[in-house]
C-alpha cells in the first residue's frame, strides 16, 4: 500500500517554504566547510565538524520535507456537522474556549492549535457533532462548541 500523508493546504505551503529556505542555505553552509577545510587538520577542527553537522541536519530535513510532499495528500474540511480532518472545532474546557484545527500526523502542532487525528484529544472529537461531550485523558470535561 503506498504511503500517503494528510496534510492542509496550509502545511503544504509552510512546507514548500521551508524547503525552499533550507535549499537557499546550502551555498551558505558549502561555504562554510570550505572555509573550515582550509584551517587544515580537519581530525580536530571544530569548525570544519559543526559546518558538516549542520550540513547533515539541513539535507536529512530536505530529504525529509520532500518525501512528505512526495506522498500528501491534501485534506480538506468536509460539510456535514461533524469533526473531521481540516475542522476548526472550539472546545469548551471546563468553562475556556479553545479552537484547534484537527490536521494529519505531520503538522500537528498542539501548542498552535493544531491537533492530529491521533492524538488523544483528535480521537475523542473525530466524527462528532455540536454538542458532544466529553472528557479528555487529564480528566477534564469538554462539549464541542462549533465546528468550522
Amino acid at each position: 500500500m503506498p504511503k500517503v500523508v494528510k496534510i492542509t493546504a496550509q502545511g503544504k505551503e509552510d512546507l514548500q517554504k521551508e524547503l525552499k529556505a533550507l535549499k537557499a542555505r546550502r551555498p551558505e553552509i558549502a561555504e562554510k566547510i570550505a572555509t573550515a577545510r582550509s584551517y587544515g587538520d580537519l581530525s580536530e577542527n571544530e569548525d570544519y565538524s559543526a559546518a558538516r553537522s549542520e550540513q547533515n541536519t539541513v539535507e536529512g530535513r530536505i530529504q525529509e520535507i520532500e518525501d512528505i510532499l512526495l506522498h500528501a495528500k491534501l485534506i480538506t474540511p468536509k460539510a456535514g456537522g461533524k469533526v473531521a480532518l481540516g475542522s476548526t472545532v472550539t472546545l469548551s474546557i471546563e468553562g475556556n474556549d479553545r479552537s484547534y484545527i484537527l490536521v494529519g500526523a505531520t503538522e500537528a502542532d498542539p501548542l498552535n492549535g493544531k491537533i492530529s487525528d491521533v492524538s488523544p484529544i483528535g480521537k475523542l472529537v473525530m466524527g462528532q457533532k455540536v454538542g458532544f461531550e466529553g472528557e479528555m485523558p487529564n480528566k477534564k470535561k469538554f462539549t464541542i462548541k462549533t465546528i468550522e
